[in-house]
């Protein structure tokens, strides 16, 4: 079969990434297999919308880059949403605004598709830490804080429940299957570090599509951009938190069983040897070792305490609890964000 085309969908929202970008844009540009087509979808911000579309106003004319504005709420379920709508390729692919895709990364995840089985292909993203390195007190098991790969992802190519948004492709036939991206779920912007969204999306479609196979290829590499604010102890709580909470919403969406699927294995086998592992490097004097693995425990206490929040008042309600109230208990678990690791 031959490979499909793809198109590229890149949410914004803030003027304070456009070198960023830029640099998505050139990123996918300067891909060894060319996409059909860029579609920079701008979230509720006129003055960001304007000045993209002056910025790629010939590259409009050809249809490489098209400037569109978020047509659904604010958040970046509804922006990918929008790309979905008026993309034209048979594959669409996301990358995140303030990440750069290697130049092969359109080309593993087309060769993925030339099995008519798989509806969704995901890459690796690897973190570009602001400092300059990781945190020595910052675990890999931990590296969806960040937006990145985490330790525990399989490697090479391999069936996964979910693929992870930023850096991930459908078949467009996903869609039609499963609908869009549950609006509520996902981001907001910087307001709300919440996440989960790919993973409902994923979850609807495998029960649409029984006989669907999604792969996780690390191979499609992307560098996404850690500012120094996530660098901290102070945000690793706060999303870890909000994750508990985003868990939950997945889990009244989808049930339980299915929403935690992958969770239980990561929390029951991948984080007891990353806590083991920093522990050995304590005792061997290794520099960062206790730290990790208080992170570890920290982030696995903190993401139970958001869920178990989201899923009383998931019940007390008899619905998915409100973004006004995820919006409240974000600020309440970042009022002591001073402090740091």
């Amino acid at each position: 079969m031959s490979e499909p085309d793809v198109s590229v969908v890149i949410c914004v929202y803030t003027e304070d990434r456009w070198e960023d970008i830029l640099a998505a844009v050139a990123s996918v540009r300067a891909q060894s297999r060319p996409a059909r087509e860029i579609l920079l979808v701008v979230d509720h911000n006129q003055v960001l919308l304007d000045r993209l579309a002056k910025e790629y106003k010939e590259y409009a004319r050809s249809g490489e880059v098209r400037v569109l504005a978020n047509a659904g709420p604010r958040g970046l379920s509804a922006g990918r949403n929008t790309g979905i709508a008026a993309s034209r390729g048979e594959i669409i692919a996301f990358l995140d605004d303030d990440a750069v895709a290697e130049r092969h990364w359109l080309r593993y995840f087309a060769e993925g598709y030339t099995d008519p089985r798989v509806m969704a292909v995901g890459g690796r993203t690897v973190p570009v830490w602001a400092s300059g390195r990781r945190p020595l007190w910052f675990p890999e098991e931990f590296d969806w804080v960040v937006g990145a790969a985490y330790k525990g992802l399989p490697t090479g190519r391999a069936p996964v429940r979910n693929v992870l948004g930023g850096n991930a492709s459908f078949r467009r036939t996903a869609f039609d299957a499963a609908g869009g991206f549950a609006t509520g779920i996902g981001r907001d912007g910087d307001k709300r570090p919440l996440g989960c969204e790919e993973t409902e999306l994923c979850i609807r479609l495998t029960r649409a599509r029984p006989d669907a196979v999604l792969l996780f290829d690390d191979r499609a590499v992307i560098h996404h951009r850690v500012p120094e604010a996530r660098e901290r102890f102070a945000y690793f709580r706060t999303r870890t938190y909000a994750e508990g909470l985003s868990k939950a919403l997945v889990a009244r969406s989808v049930g339980a069983d299915k929403g935690l699927e992958s969770e239980r294995r990561y929390t029951t086998r991948v984080l007891p040897a990353g806590v083991a592992r920093g522990l050995r490097d304590a005792v061997l004097a290794r520099p960062g070792g206790a730290g990790r693995a208080g992170a570890i425990v920290t982030g696995v206490l903190t993401a139970a305490g958001g869920y178990v929040v989201g899923s009383v008042r998931a019940r007390r309600n008899g619905t998915a609890f409100s973004v006004a109230d995820i919006d409240a208990d974000v600020v309440d678990i970042d009022a002591g964000k001073e402090g740091s690791a």
